[in-house]
């Protein structure tokens, strides 16, 4: 009977952990450690020992914490490796060191295990550095074994969803998020230098706002309302123009309560940045200023590759009328002199599919997009939107445009400004449009948002107005197919 049940032990290595974990228990010992004091990363010892001769070994007392990652042993002599916040190396216990005790609870050890060691710096006759470790004391018991570490854990639905583990077999994964975090520091530092003053604003909306797009929706109890998750901080950054704020930005998350696939997560990082007194044109500095300073932060060069393509971030942009790129793609004149009937053709003729109740403007933006964005491989400012797809834009000499500029590079919008509308009337005509436009069953339109129209009676300054993905920057600049490879925690269905 025992003998069967220690078979059935054997089988599940969850269960054979868990004995481990009550045995300490039960014997008075703690499997989850205390503060451990470490004097070295493993990138120190590197750095300190590394030239080592080989099967040298030190009187410096060294201590050294991180996870068990593999373990082999030959009688008296057991090998493990161990890996911190900075890189792995090797543990060496001898029986002659520890004790006949000490190294029994030391082989009795698994891979996955936190342990924190004293020992001598060292390298082995075979030129591997090491600790020669005289105590070894264990901070937290892993019950679960890790994926087997030749191969990594490769399964993307596992990767993405237990992300703690993916770090663990798949150290290079570590790099894009540290990539990830140099990008927005160096954004960050780009605006404090230009000026800029970094604001917080509410998540939570009264009136969904700033961009076209679908709310996630929460009921406030204390105000007995629904309210939206932010789509966008645009319209409070605004705001703080009229205040007297010069120039302003946030880096915050966005909530879309839309479709995910590479490119879109429902919750998204962006940076949105207003300055008074400018335009387009400073937008468009200003863009190429902060993207630049993210690539050379994040790879060291602003000649970069993304899957395969090589880009070029250096130097002035050039910019192009959305009207001109859909004319060159089609071959045809894309304008407002075509009726309507005329561009929904063109339209389906290229792929795509006119809806009800979409005017000129739309049908031209739709055009754009089925003939031209994909081809936008370098950067490129495509400017000159129409007025109906653009209700936050001032509009061009020619009404039936906005100036507004989206950035392309492989394909994609990576960031959007407008030189802002700052005529109350004007707004609020806008805003009536999106109204009527919910109305028509457009879930994804603009509410009325008076309190906003009130502040720009109140007189807000010329500006110019910028909004920047990050995730999708990131995605560019560390060369990741998905948005969810350089999301921590990426939205997953349920398991």
């Amino acid at each position: 009977m025992a003998e069967e049940k220690q078979n059935i032990i054997e089988d599940d290595p969850y269960k054979v952990r868990l004995n481990k974990r009550n045995a300490m228990i039960e014997a008075g010992e703690n499997p989850y450690g205390e503060a451990f004091a470490y004097t070295h990363h493993v990138a120190d010892m590197e750095e300190k020992y590394g030239k080592l001769a080989d099967g040298d070994i030190t009187n410096d007392e060294v201590k050294v914490a991180g996870r068990i990652l593999s373990k082999r042993g030959q009688g008296k002599v057991t090998f493990m490796g161990l890996r911190d916040a900075t890189g792995d190396m090797q543990l060496f216990f001898r029986i002659d060191n520890l004790g006949e005790d000490a190294y029994a609870k030391a082989k009795d050890l698994d891979v996955g295990d936190w342990v924190g060691v004293t020992g001598k710096a060292m390298k082995t006759k075979r030129g591997q550095l090491s600790v020669m470790v005289e105590k070894c004391q264990l901070l937290s018991k892993s019950l679960r074994p890790l994926p087997e570490k030749f191969h990594g854990l490769a399964d993307l639905e596992t990767r993405y969803r237990q992300r703690y583990v993916d770090l663990i077999a798949n150290p290079e994964v570590k790099e894009v998020f540290q990539k990830r975090s140099a990008i927005i520091s160096a954004i960050r530092h780009y605006m404090e230098d230009e000026g800029y003053v970094e604001v917080e604003t509410p998540f939570l909306h009264s009136i969904m706002g700033g961009a076209n797009a679908k709310p996630f929706t929460t009921h406030f109890n204390a105000l007995d309302r629904d309210y939206f998750l932010r789509i966008a901080t645009e319209l409070p950054l605004k705001r703080l123009l009229v205040g007297g704020f010069e120039r302003v930005f946030e880096m915050g998350r966005q909530f879309r309560n839309e479709g995910m696939d590479h490119y879109h997560n429902p919750e998204f990082t962006t940076m949105e940045a207003y300055c008074a007194f400018s335009d387009l044109e400073g937008m468009m500095r200003l863009t190429e200023g902060y993207v630049q300073a993210a690539a050379q932060a994040a790879c060291g060069t602003l000649k970069v590759e993304y899957q395969g393509q090589e880009i070029d971030l250096s130097g002035k942009w050039p910019a192009k009328s959305m009207t001109e790129l859909a004319s060159e793609a089609t071959g045809e004149d894309i304008s407002f002199d075509r009726t309507e009937a005329e561009l929904k053709k063109i339209l389906e003729k290229n792929g795509g599919k006119a809806q009800k109740g979409w005017g000129k403007g739309k049908l031209i933006a739709e055009i754009f997009e089925a003939t031209c964005e994909d081809k936008l491989i370098q950067p490129i400012f495509v400017t000159g939107h129409p007025l109906e797809v653009s209700p936050l834009a001032k509009k061009a000499e020619d009404p039936n445009y906005t100036e507004r500029f989206e950035l392309f590079i492989c394909g994609h919008e990576y960031a959007n400004a407008f030189s802002e509308l700052n005529d109350p009337i004007d707004q609020a005509e806008r805003f009536e449009a999106q109204v009527k436009a919910k109305d028509l069953g457009d879930n994804e339109a603009m509410g009325f948002d008076a309190d906003y129209i009130r502040a720009l009676e109140y007189g807000m300054p010329p500006a110019g107005g910028v909004g920047v993905g990050i995730d999708r920057l990131v995605m560019l600049l560390t060369n990741s197919e998905s948005i969810r490879d350089v999301l921590l925690f990426p939205h997953m269905r349920d398991e």
